[in-house]
């Protein structure tokens, strides 16, 4: 049995090679399928916002007798008996209880409720309002944020690269990422939070950031000395994905292992839930950004240019002269 440096070896010579390239058109109908998959998710399961984004009012209970969750439902419900409330435990000793927006004398009665329930004076219970004008400020300003990153984006690879294609196969991975992201968290019930906004951006970067690195490779394998090496265009692009496969995978377990941590502990130690929130989103990002640049961004840039004319020629010479050298062989 290979040990895992010989299996490295062996995707960096070639002996051994996964067909990222060659079989790219299944990949592209799974990519396609997953995209339309998680575009269609909000139909059936809507995408559940912060409070941030829908406004309502929040009640924070300082050092309650008991974190029993399921009391605070009951005691809101004993007000407004069809209020949807949230409830989360903040720092393992206080809870916080998040609503409807509620009038001035609803939210007296619903503070009076939990302060019976949970064994506290009014005075611990900390009642405030958040508009949903906060919300829609965050939205603008984070696709505002997303636009602007997109086409810097594109603009640095394509004078990086020197070609506009790997910028463009660059974007669509990245939005793959980004749709199939959102398309997990409505699927699960996540709650998508500012917090979460903020972690979508940042994986977007870490999907641009191994993205890079892939693509770094296939402009060397692509070189005037690419060209010599008697390998199809595709072929080179194939070989450039698995020699940075193991790096590839490196990376991602590297940055998810950390993260994981953190998001067990803020989920289930700390009860910290913007902290929860970010690490969530980066640990689903990180994920799929490792599959969007080996199934959707390298095949798609070769796509791009195997039809151009000087790539087309090279290609078909190479091909010839493995026919001849079989035909020769045969003889």
């Amino acid at each position: 049995m290979r040990s895992m440096n010989q299996f490295g070896n062996d995707l960096y010579t070639g002996k051994t090679s996964f067909p990222f390239v060659g079989r790219r058109r299944l990949w592209f109908i799974i990519a396609i399928a997953l995209v339309i998959a998680s575009a269609l998710v909000p139909l059936f399961r809507p995408i559940q916002f912060s409070i941030e984004f829908t406004g309502g009012s929040q009640f924070t209970i300082e050092a309650p007798e008991s974190t029993d969750q399921s009391l605070a439902g009951d005691a809101v419900r004993s007000v407004v008996p069809n209020a949807t409330t949230k409830v989360t435990t903040v720092g393992g000793r206080d809870i916080r209880v998040q609503t409807d927006q509620m009038t001035d004398k609803q939210t007296h009665q619903v503070a009076a409720a939990l302060a019976e329930t949970y064994g506290v004076s009014e005075d611990a219970i900390s009642p405030s309002f958040i508009g949903p004008s906060w919300g829609e400020n965050v939205t603008k300003q984070s696709l505002w944020g997303l636009a602007i990153f997109l086409a810097l984006t594109f603009l640095i690879l394509a004078i990086y690269f020197r070609t506009w294609k790997m910028s463009a196969a660059a974007i669509i991975g990245l939005l793959d990422v980004l749709v199939i992201t959102v398309g997990v968290y409505a699927l699960a019930g996540f709650e998508i939070s500012p917090a979460a906004v903020i972690g979508f951006l940042t994986i977007l970067a870490y999907s641009l950031y191994d993205t890079t690195v892939v693509f770094d490779k296939i402009r060397e394998n692509t070189s005037e000395e690419g060209i010599r090496s008697g390998r199809t265009f595709g072929e080179s692009v194939n070989l450039a994905v698995n020699q940075t496969l193991i790096r590839s995978i490196n990376t991602s377990i590297v940055a998810a292992l950390p993260v994981g941590a953190i998001l067990f502990i803020g989920a289930f130690w700390l009860g910290a839930e913007t902290l929860t929130d970010i690490s969530l989103s980066i640990f689903v990002g990180i994920l799929v950004a490792t599959y969007s640049t080996l199934f959707v961004a390298a095949p798609l840039y070769s796509l791009f240019r195997e039809k151009e004319k000087p790539i087309a020629e090279r290609d078909a010479r190479v091909r010839e002269a493995r026919q001849r050298a079989v035909t020769t062989a045969q003889v």
